[in-house]
Parts: C-alpha cells; sequence; structure tokens
C-alpha cells in the first residue's frame, strides 16, 4: 500500500516510443510507487484551458487551436517535425511550464517512492543529477516501428522520424541502471517489475 509521505527516493523511467514504459510504469504504480508522468502533464498543459495554449496561440496563431480551445495535435506535429526552429519555439513555450508542473506533482506524490515518468529523460540532459536511478524499457527498434504503427495509425515513416528525434537505444542503454525488455511477455515483464519494486523498496528505506 502506497504510504503517505513524500517519498525521498526517486526514479527516472524512460524507454523510446512504443517500447512499453507505461506498461511498466502502471504496474510499478500498481505495487505502490507514485507516478509522475510528463508525458501526461504534457498533455494537460495543450488540452482546452490549458496553462500552455495562450502561449501557443501567440506564438503559432488561432490555426493551431482546435474549435473546443485545445492545441491542434495533427497540426502542430507536422509542422515541428518539418521545422526545427518551430520546434524550439513550442519546446521552449511547453518545457518550463512542464518543469513547472512536474516539481509540483513531485511535492504531492504519496507513495512507496515516486517515478518520473520521462520519454525524453536521457535527451534532457539533467535527469541523471535529478534522480536517484534511472530504469529504462527496452525492445528492438523493428517492435517499435511495429507497435507504433499499430497503435497509432502512423505510417513507418513518420515513427522513424519520430525515433530520430528520440536518443539512440545505444544511449538510453547506456545512461540505465536497470533495464526491463518488453518482448510482449507480461509474465516475464511483471516478474522483473517484482524483482526491481522490492529493490526500489530497499533503496527508497534505506533513504529515510
Amino acid at each position: 500500500m502506497a504510504g503517505n509521505y513524500v517519498a525521498a527516493f526517486s526514479l527516472g523511467l524512460t524507454g523510446g516510443i512504443g517500447s512499453g514504459k507505461t506498461t511498466v510504469a502502471n504496474m510499478l504504480g500498481e505495487l505502490g510507487a507514485a507516478l509522475i508522468d510528463t508525458d501526461l502533464i504534457a498533455h494537460q498543459l495543450t488540452v482546452p484551458g490549458g496553462l500552455a495554449i495562450p502561449g501557443i496561440r501567440t506564438q503559432f496563431g488561432d490555426e493551431f487551436i482546435t474549435a473546443d480551445g485545445a492545441m491542434d495535435r495533427a497540426g502542430i506535429r507536422q509542422l515541428v517535425f518539418a521545422d526545427t526552429a518551430q520546434k524550439l519555439k513550442l519546446e521552449a513555450i511547453l518545457h518550463p511550464l512542464i518543469r513547472t508542473e512536474t516539481e509540483r506533482a513531485a511535492t504531492e506524490a504519496r507513495g512507496d517512492y515516486r517515478i518520473f515518468v520521462v520519454p525524453l529523460l536521457v535527451e534532457s540532459g539533467n535527469w541523471k543529477q535529478r534522480v536517484d536511478r534511472i530504469l529504462v524499457v527496452d525492445c528492438d527498434e523493428e517492435t517499435q516501428i511495429n507497435r507504433v504503427m499499430s497503435r497509432n495509425q502512423l505510417s513507418r515513416e513518420q515513427v522513424e522520424a519520430i525515433m530520430r528525434n528520440q536518443a539512440s537505444r545505444q544511449a538510453r542503454l547506456a545512461a540505465a541502471d536497470d533495464v526491463i525488455v518488453n518482448n510482449g511477455n507480461l509474465e516475464n515483464i511483471s516478474e522483473e517489475v517484482l524483482r526491481l519494486h522490492e529493490l526500489y523498496l530497499r533503496l527508497a528505506k534505506n533513504k529515510h
């Protein structure tokens, strides 16, 4: 059962798109960890009424805001993948807000330990200093491509473009303290998750 304290031990969880990091994060969450998902935070910033909407409207114009007041995800995705300067403009709006909201969520998190789920953890550079340990969910690149094509109805070219904007598999593995290989066998993954959860509980206990 999750504790009612702000956990001292923090884990950074990452993996390439389609690796299954959300599945692993949710399993650890069910075991008692407090999850802080930066993707979810980013999504909440860009829904109707989200904190990032005024900045996006000012920077990119009304054509990138949907009728209900959310960010036009498909339009923005197409824009930033085609133009690095536009990508940097979007990041200048989103990243400070994500950082603030992540810190706020971390102070409010209650659990046996905290997990920061960060898709671009390796690329962001400073997460290694902000967490005690890094867990990478890994799979081969062809599996990633097939999963994302199936899940998001994207073309191979679109998925490969997303992957080019992420750290390489080798860079993620080099940053890892722990690795879970997601070969699609949920039983194996569950066993690994339980083993690592017990390790993190011991580390969290030692840090108090």
